[in-house]
């Protein structure tokens, strides 16, 4: 069996992962590399940063997935009258280190958020959650434990079954009040809280809230909503996005490749 090249690599993961289901201010898709060589070392990260980049060039990787873009806004066209964002010195040397070691740079974001299997799917499956149904557009999901669970209980689990940072799982609401049915967005989800009041759900499951946001939707009728942290609630996809790309290398007869999911935490918040 052959491997694959990284030009195929990339195209068998852009028939999961479209790139043109990513949000229009998103960056996704090849940010560096050369595509005709061969693809032997895959790694996943949820973020491009030193410590990930340093771990990847180490372990030999010559394909890097990666969640969040590496360059986001310094692409964007800047507004009539604005100057275009500048690249951080900090990124422009983790491209340099990536193209000096011959990696290709894939980003998958919210192309990934919205696919089916995707982001929201891998936290579901890694909390356990049965009858798990798309939420409207295809991002997030909506779930149920498999027996009614006390909140205070039902947030341990979540401590228990994804790395969450220093920042521990908040949620709002009654510790003693039973949760059943469950609405989640992995990564930021604090825009889809007039939807999550429409679905009959117990707790709204995401990160990155905010107190006037938070309070307003609680004053608005909301359902319990829990902030685990964004890496914690994007991390469970990166054994996913591999394992679906395994059975897709085998499925069109190239050779397994070796793969690598990264451990290391870019939750940047660590002292409590």
């Amino acid at each position: 069996m052959k491997s694959a090249t990284a030009g195929e690599v990339v195209e068998i993961l852009h028939r999961r992962y479209p790139p043109e289901t990513a949000q229009e201010w998103d960056r996704v898709g090849v940010a560096l590399g050369d595509l005709s060589g061969s693809a032997k070392r895959i790694y996943f990260a949820v973020d491009v940063l030193p410590e990930t980049v340093a771990e990847a060039i180490e372990w030999g990787a010559d394909f890097f997935i990666a969640h969040h873009p590496l360059f986001l806004f310094e692409l964007a066209e800047p507004a009539p009258g604005e100057e275009p964002l500048p690249i951080a010195p900090w990124k422009s040397q983790l491209a340099a280190q990536l193209e000096i070691s011959g990696a290709v740079l894939l980003i998958l974001h919210t192309n990934a958020d919205v696919a089916n299997p995707g982001v929201s799917d891998a936290l579901a499956q890694a909390l356990g959650l049965i009858n798990v149904v798309e939420m409207p557009e295809g991002l997030g999901r909506v779930g149920e434990v498999v027996r009614p669970v006390p909140l205070q209980k039902f947030v341990e689990q979540i401590s228990r079954s994804i790395p969450v940072g220093a920042n521990g799982v908040r949620a709002t609401g009654d510790s003693q009040q039973l949760i059943k049915r469950i609405a989640l967005c992995g990564g930021s989800g604090d825009d889809r809280f007039e939807i999550v009041q429409g679905l009959g759900v117990d707790a709204y499951l995401t990160s990155d809230l905010k107190h006037h946001r938070v309070s307003e939707a609680l004053a608005g009728g909301a359902p319990v909503l829990i902030d685990a942290g964004h890496f914690a609630t994007e991390w469970p996809w990166l054994p996913q996005a591999a394992r679906l790309l395994a059975e897709d290398l085998e499925e069109c007869g190239y050779a397994q490749p070796e793969m690598k999911i990264s451990k290391i935490s870019t939750d940047p918040w660590r002292v409590r």
